[in-house]
C-alpha cells in the first residue's frame, strides 16, 4: 500500500512494506530526489535496516546459549506496517515483533518509524521501545537511496558528496559482506568526494570515525541538490549498485560483523543495549533544493 504526504514544497510517497520511503518530489520544480527503483540494479528505494544492520557472519548469532539465524539487514524491510498520518504532512509507521520475529530474534519490542515535512525538509525518525522483561539487543540504520543525476540531468561524475568536517575519509573493505581490516584512506579536497561507479565496485564504503554531520548531494550542472543531515549515529555507509545511478548515503547505529567476529550477539560490534520498557530515539534529515 502506498501512503503520500505533502506540504507547499515537497511531495512524499512511502510503501507500508517496509515503511520504505520511496518518493520525495520538489512541488515546483518536479524533481525527484530518490532513486527510481530499477530492478535491473537494484529493486528498492530505502529500506529499514532492523535488528540488525549489514551482515552476520554465517547469517548466524547467539544469544543465551542459542543460535538463531537472520538474513543481512534483518527482517524489518521485508515487513508489513500499520501507520497512522498526521494532517498532511506526517505520517508515522509501527511494526511489532510476531511469532515469526521470536522465532529469529527473541526479544519483544515496538518500533516506529516517523516522518514528518518542514519547509523544503524530510524528518525521519526510529523510535524502538523495549516491551520484554530483558535488555533489548538491537542494529538500526537507514539506507535512502538518492538519484544522480537527478531527473536525467547530466550524468553519474557531474555529481559529488561534500562533507561539512571531514578532509579525508578511511574507509572498511567488505570480504564476503563482512567488515575486514583493511582500510582506504582518500584525501578530500574542499571536503569534496567525486562521484564514480568504480568507487563502488568493491561494495559499500563503511566508515567508523567519521566526523561529518552533514553531506551535501551536489553537481555541477545547476542547483539542485540535497543536504542530509543525521546525529548520533556512530557509523555510515555509502554505496550504490554497480553502475547505478544513484548513492545511498546510509546513517547507522550498528554495522556488520567483523570477519573474526566470535558469533555472539553481545559481543557484536556497536550493539544497542536498550533496558527493559525503555525507548530510544534517533532521526536523520534531508533538505532538498
Amino acid at each position: 500500500m502506498i501512503v503520500a504526504i505533502k506540504n507547499e514544497h515537497l511531495a512524499v510517497e512511502f510503501s507500508t512494506k517496509g515503511a520504505e520511503l520511496q518518493r520525495v518530489v520538489g512541488i515546483d520544480s518536479e524533481v525527484n530526489y530518490m532513486w527510481n527503483g530499477d530492478a535491473n540494479f537494484w529493486a528498492k528505494f530505502s529500506p529499514v535496516l532492523f535488528p540488525i544492520v549489514g551482515a552476520l557472519k554465517n547469517d548466524s548469532y547467539n544469544y543465551q546459549g542459542n543460535t538463531y539465524h537472520l538474513s543481512r539487514h534483518g527482517f524489518a524491510r521485508d515487513m508489513e506496517f500499520s501507520h497512522e498520518v498526521t494532517g498532511s504532512n506526517a505520517v508515522t509507521f509501527k511494526l511489532n515483533h510476531t511469532e515469526e520475529t521470536l522465532a529469529k530474534y527473541p526479544f519483544k519490542f515496538e518500533l516506529n518509524i516517523s516522518y514528518h515535512l518542514h519547509g523544503a525538509s524530510l524528518k525521519c525518525t526510529y523510535k524502538v521501545l523495549n516491551l520484554d522483561t530483558k535488555t533489548m539487543l538491537f542494529s538500526i540504520g537507514g539506507h535512502p537511496a538518492f538519484a544522480a543525476p537527478l531527473n536525467n540531468q547530466g550524468v553519474y561524475t557531474d555529481y559529488y558528496l561534500q562533507f561539512n568536517n571531514d578532509d579525508e575519509l578511511t574507509y572498511h573493505h567488505i570480504v564476503s559482506n563482512l567488515i575486514a581490516d583493511e582500510t582506504t584512506t582518500v584525501d578530500l579536497k574542499d571536503k569534496i568526494l567525486p562521484l564514480q561507479h568504480e568507487l563502488f565496485y568493491g561494495d559499500a564504503l563503511v566508515f567508523k570515525n567519521l566526523k561529518s554531520n552533514q553531506i551535501r548531494l551536489l553537481n555541477t550542472k545547476n542547483y539542485n541538490g540535497l543536504n542530509f543531515h543525521f546525529e548520533g549515529f556512530p557509523y555510515f555507509g555509502i554505496w550504490a549498485a554497480i553502475d547505478a545511478d544513484f548513492v545511498c548515503l546510509e546513517p547507522w547505529c550498528g554495522v556488520a560483523d567483523g570477519i573474526n567476529h566470535n558469533g555472539n550477539l553481545e559481543e557484536k560490534e556497536g550493539i544497542e543495549q536498550l533496558e527493559p520498557q525503555k525507548s530510544w530515539e534517533r532521526s536523520w534529515e534531508i533538505c532538498c533544493f
